[in-house]
């Protein structure tokens, strides 16, 4: 079916393709005399996005932290007949006093602030004031990430 339409157009087509070859020819010529005019820019261009893709490689390779920290968590049963000792070293390392300890400890038993400051006779702001002492002492943003750090650093049971 195609080779019909050649045979009756034999000159449209000879004449199309070869207007292709010229226009593809003359493209070539102008790039090559581009390339020859402004072959300083052109190196200089492909220079200066190769020395910008190595110091982009070397910066990410640089930065990388070098040490890789890697958290194991064991989980410790303890024997429920003998006493719970809290961690008297890590108390006076973190400067926690009896009282926010009391307060970790209701915290822990899921009391609610209203809750712990009737159980231990004082304001409600009082008790605030102690859990945002707590969480900074502690270096926590929440509730249970500061029962969770208290737990593991042996402050409460």
């Amino acid at each position: 079916m195609i080779f019909q339409g050649f045979r009756k157009n034999k000159t449209i087509w000879l004449y199309g393709v070869s207007l292709a070859i010229l226009l593809f020819l003359l493209k070539w010529l102008e790039l090559r005399f581009v390339i020859y005019d402004h072959a300083f820019e052109i190196y200089a261009g492909a220079i200066a996005v190769l020395f910008t893709s190595l110091g982009i490689w070397l910066a990410i390779k640089l930065t990388r932290p070098k040490v890789k920290t890697v958290i194991i968590e064991k989980e410790i049963y303890r024997d429920p007949s003998i006493p719970f000792v809290p961690n008297g070293k890590a108390l006076d390392q973190l400067g926690m006093s009896k009282r926010e300890l009391e307060v970790l400890k209701l915290m822990a038993e899921g009391h609610t602030n209203q809750g712990i400051a009737e159980a231990l006779f004082v304001s409600l702001n009082t008790i605030k004031t102690h859990g945002s002492r707590i969480f900074e002492k502690l270096d926590v943003k929440s509730r249970t990430q500061a029962i969770d750090k208290a737990k593991k650093l042996g402050l409460i049971a």
